[in-house]
């Protein structure tokens, strides 16, 4: 990320945004359950908010830095910092109930890392666990903010069909003022 991008990302008007807008928008009334993966907090706005949603909380962090500042910040409460990558978790199968991405994923290099990061969540969510994330809609002026970063906007036309070729159910696909959510559901077994 390059420093105005985490400089506006760690700041108190971004917190505000993710708060009022972002999360209202993708959590809706959706009950992510008691044990829930976050992938890709950054300074943690969202994680803040996830962790009075669940009894646990584990957010995956691949910038170490950033990881550790978060795992220091929130020591002793209910959220568990694990510095790493979504696209290979080093997590259990079938273990959460939930799992959460909040604009993130347009930093991951490519179609075939962003899905290879929907296939891991649906390999760690319990049967019938629900996937929520959000994100920005690509344009020239967000490409420009984010210039020298990677920046691989997800359309979300096609999203549905992505998350269904790694296995998820339910998916409900939209768009808000800011960008897209998504819901979706893994399968429940058989």
């Amino acid at each position: 990320m390059n420093a105005a991008h985490l400089d506006f990302c760690s700041s108190p008007e971004w917190r505000q945004i993710v708060e009022e807008m972002v999360l209202p928008a993708a959590l809706r009334d959706l009950d992510l359950g008691d044990d829930v993966v976050e992938v890709g907090p950054g300074p943690g706005f969202t994680t803040d908010v996830l962790r009075t949603r669940a009894d646990r909380l584990t957010a995956v962090e691949l910038d170490p830095t950033l990881a550790a500042a978060l795992a220091e910040r929130l020591a002793g409460t209910n959220v568990d910092v694990v510095e790493g990558d979504a696209t290979a978790l080093d997590l259990p199968d079938g273990r959460f109930t939930g799992a959460a991405s909040f604009n993130m994923l347009h930093h991951v290099p490519g179609d075939e890392a962003q899905n290879r990061i929907f296939a891991e969540l649906v390999r760690v969510l319990r049967a019938g666990g629900v996937f929520v994330a959000a994100d920005g809609v690509g344009s020239e002026d967000l490409r420009a903010f984010h210039e020298g970063d990677i920046y691989h906007p997800i359309d979300p036309d096609g999203l549905g069909s992505r998350l269904a070729a790694v296995g998820f159910t339910a998916i409900d696909v939209s768009t808000y003022e800011l960008g897209w959510v998504c819901a979706a559901r893994a399968p429940n077994g058989g």
